[in-house]
């Protein structure tokens, strides 16, 4: 008993420590093998990143080292983050456009040295030499994560950007004013709202050789998003008169709900040919057959008032006929008991006849004399 004491609180310790301390990275796959530990924390190198990943809602990170026997070394980072909309932008940060598209999964990259795997709130950062080859057992480990993500939807801002002119995996979806200021540098401050809850996605284009950053960002209303676009106007002069005279002019364009502004443009018509293709994807259709509304003729409004008058006048005959049917039926078999009984019953008279009158004659029958 006294050595189970500790077993036991050794026990219950290990079990409250959370799933998320646990680690996620896997110790092994397809003949890889991690270092002694596992780092449970990430160290970022480079300030902005660390910035731009508390801006999407980093929570924790681990990072391992793995080697085979034949050779070889693959760094992996793991970024845990809040929810999958945020690993999405961290993923879309750290995307850059040299990396090809692979076939890991839907949102998945890689380059000759490093490659980026999204998997729900989780993102995979993978750095080696000639990872191409390796592509087959790096799957292994996306297999190995996976289960342990949280899958959510992602956000789709990117639907709306504009397909003409774009530069590949150069959109960003931004969620903090120091990411937006990297890409779009306009303010240092957060001039789009993301304090009340904004979001944004950012991109650049080739029109007309000159290289444009495009914005595109939702409002839950219009009247919001006209509202963003008169306190830009005002403040930092989007789509001022004398833009062509500004060093760095901005202009922008509200569509329903979208708010589009386009930076690096020298003038309105130069910024009109990337905003006239921000579409919001609002539709409004009409499937139910149309009706028109025709006065008819005098003759048939004429034909239709008798006839009504005439079923109105049946209705009130058969319905009068019922009723005094019904009333003398009772009369004749109940006589005295339920219509017109003598004891309740009273009948004014004026007295010109000689005979009075009695309820009793409503019903043919004789008053006995009294006794």
């Amino acid at each position: 008993m006294r050595h189970a004491m500790p077993l036991l609180i050794l026990f219950v310790f290990l079990a409250a420590i959370p799933t998320s301390a646990q680690g996620i990275l896997p110790n092994s796959f397809a003949g890889w093998t991690a270092g002694t530990t596992l780092a449970p924390t990430v160290g970022f190198k480079v300030p902005n990143t660390e910035a731009a990943a508390h801006e999407y809602g980093y929570s924790s990170g681990e990072s391992a080292a793995y080697t085979r026997d034949n050779g070889g070394l693959i760094e992996v980072t793991l970024y845990r983050m809040k929810d999958p909309s945020g690993a999405y932008g961290l993923y879309s940060y750290l995307r850059s456009p040299d990396m090809e598209r692979s076939g890991t999964n839907e949102h998945s990259v890689m380059s000759r040295d490093e490659a980026l795997v999204l998997l729900g709130n989780l993102v995979l950062d993978i750095h080696g030499s000639d990872l191409f080859k390796n592509a087959g057992e790096l799957n292994a480990l996306v297999s190995a994560v996976a289960p342990k993500a949280q899958q959510g939807p992602l956000p789709t801002l990117s639907e709306h950007l504009p397909v003409k002119g774009f530069i590949d995996r150069s959109d960003k979806y931004i969620l903090g004013p120091v990411t937006l200021n990297q890409f779009f540098p306009v303010s240092q401050n957060d001039w789009l709202g993301f304090a009340t809850g904004a979001e944004a996605e950012v991109a650049r284009y080739h029109i007309d050789g000159r290289e444009l950053n495009l914005l595109i960002a939702d409002f839950p209303t219009p009247q919001t998003a006209q509202k963003k676009l008169n306190e830009l106007q005002q403040v930092y002069h989007v789509n001022a008169a004398d833009a062509e005279r500004n060093d760095s002019p901005v202009f922008g364009k509200r569509s329903i709900t979208l708010l589009a502004i386009v930076f690096g443009a020298r003038t309105q018509a130069e910024a009109d040919k990337l905003l006239d293709q921000v579409q919001s994807g609002a539709e409004v259709t009409w499937n139910e057959p149309t009706f028109q509304f025709k006065e008819p003729p005098i003759t048939t409004m004429i034909v239709g008032a008798i006839i009504g008058t005439g079923i109105i006048c049946c209705f009130a005959l058969i319905s009068g006929i019922a009723f005094g049917g019904f009333r003398i039926v009772v009369k004749r078999l109940l006589p005295d008991k339920v219509f017109d009984r003598s004891s309740t019953m009273q009948v004014l008279q004026l007295g010109l006849g000689s005979k009075p009158i009695n309820s009793e004659d409503f019903y043919g029958i004789e008053r006995k004399p009294p006794k």
